[in-house]
């Protein structure tokens, strides 16, 4: 018998809880389930969403300061699709503070605290659909989501605190699969997800102030139309606000190289103001396939370290008018089972100041511009580094100041005699210390 009782309690508490078809939603994929979902939300039921297509043509605005706590959950066999502009859900609260919890508003916690969106798939059927979309809103969750063919997956905006992305599928979108756009922000994390096949991107930034950006152990690809303007697979656009503070580590990030201008991570700050974009962590990531693997403009305080590179058309790493840019051990490397085979590969200093690069192994570039480039830079440190069996030079030095190579090993098995293993020209106060360099330096 006591085992009986608490079984029971669940079984009534579940027969108890309202759905949206206890509203008249219909989900058939025919009927306009809209007012039953806006009644749903009207009766502070949150939405809880039963096996079906439930066909929404507006907006469902959920108001959390006036319908919280609120969650809209389904059992992972629920489907809206949005044949509307705008979101499927929009959710907005009224938090106005930081993270800190002497700035959270008491009704913030009794009303508004950790919305959940969380199990089902939402499809873009208009042009101008879009997922979900949230704004002042304290530790939000959105988890178990599957959204594609909308304009957006995703889109965060105004102000948010201790926001939790997870296990999420942003698929086939045409523009953006995580947005965050005009957006005031401490405190993300993006884990375990798949974002791809996104035409305009697949994260996103632009137009914010955001600090402690955490992405980690995702798998992100494709996320670039060739008829579309440059992106990446994660764009953090700084040429207005500032983001700083972040990593992105333990993922895959690979494809599209048809796209012109395309890269797996690009940080592109301003040329007046770098120091308001960068102290990110790049780390232990996979990254393959586009025009450039890693592209950093106008950017300050970046480590990147432990990575695989590999198919950087134009380049594996670009680096241009930064500074305080550390580039630890990573595998630049050219695999012959890999097609196509005509990837230039290989790093690009230019502008930069006061960085070093440690430990780096750079095999295979054919850049006839040379491996590692590095010029009109100054006080730049490289130290025990490989360079391998590069076509063009494998280490150019040009116009810079105060470039010091030590300990490195430069050495190219196919080349013919006369080879130009290191090439240094104009600048000045550029140094070679207890190197091992199979070739030619020309000065």
């Amino acid at each position: 018998m006591n085992r009986i009782w608490p079984a029971f309690l669940l079984l009534a508490a579940s027969l108890a809880a309202q759905t949206v078809r206890d509203h008249g939603a219909v989900g058939d994929g025919k009927a306009d389930d809209t007012a039953a979902f806006e009644r749903a939300v009207a009766a502070g039921d949150g939405l809880r969403l039963p096996p079906g297509r439930y066909r929404l043509t507006r907006t469902i605005e959920i108001n959390l300061d006036e319908r919280g706590p609120v969650g809209v959950s389904g059992d992972g066999a629920a489907t809206l699709i949005m044949e509307g502009p705008g979101p499927a859900l929009r959710l907005a609260g009224t938090h106005a503070g930081t993270a800190d919890p002497e700035t959270v508003e008491e009704r913030v916690w009794l009303r508004q605290r950790a919305p959940l969106v969380d199990g089902f798939e939402i499809v873009g059927a208009h042009p101008e659909a879009v997922g979900v979309e949230v704004s002042g809103a304290m530790q939000p969750i959105l988890s178990r989501l599957t959204i594609r063919r909308a304009l957006h997956g995703i889109v965060l905006t105004g102000r948010n605190r201790n926001v939790l992305i997870e296990s999420v599928q942003l698929y086939e979108n045409r523009g953006v699969g995580l947005l965050l756009d005009r957006l005031n922000l401490h405190q993300i994390n993006v884990v375990g997800s798949h974002i791809s096949y996104n035409g305009g991107g697949g994260i996103v930034v632009r137009n914010s102030e955001i600090r402690n950006l955490h992405i980690g152990t995702c798998d992100i690809e494709s996320n670039m139309d060739p008829d579309q303007p440059p992106t990446a697979n994660i764009f953090i656009d700084v040429r207005n606000g500032s983001v700083r503070e972040g990593a992105i580590v333990g993922s895959t990030l690979q494809h599209n190289h048809d796209a012109a201008g395309s890269a797996n991570i690009w940080m592109l700050g301003r040329a007046e103001e770098p120091r308001k974009a960068g102290y990110f962590s790049i780390s232990a990531n996979a990254l393959s396939d586009v025009q450039v693997n890693v592209r950093l403009e106008h950017v300050r305080g970046v480590s990147i370290m432990g990575n695989s590179f590999w198919k950087g058309f134009e380049r594996d790493l670009l680096v241009v008018g930064s500074s305080n840019i550390v580039v630890g051990p990573n595998v630049f490397d050219r695999n012959p089972d890999y097609r196509p085979v005509d990837s230039f590969n290989g790093i690009v200093f230019d502008g930069v100041r006061d960085s070093t690069i440690s430990g780096a192994h750079l095999n295979g570039s054919i850049a006839e511009a040379g491996s590692l480039v590095i010029r009109k830079s100054q006080g730049i440190n490289i130290d025990g580094i490989q360079v391998l069996n590069s076509r063009g030079p494998a280490v150019v030095i040009a116009d810079s100041e105060r470039v010091r190579m030590s300990d490195s090993i430069v050495r190219n098995e196919d080349a013919e005699d006369g080879w130009v293993a290191v090439k240094i020209s104009g600048g000045s106060g550029n140094r070679l210390t207890d190197n091992e360099i199979d070739g030619r330096i020309e000065r």
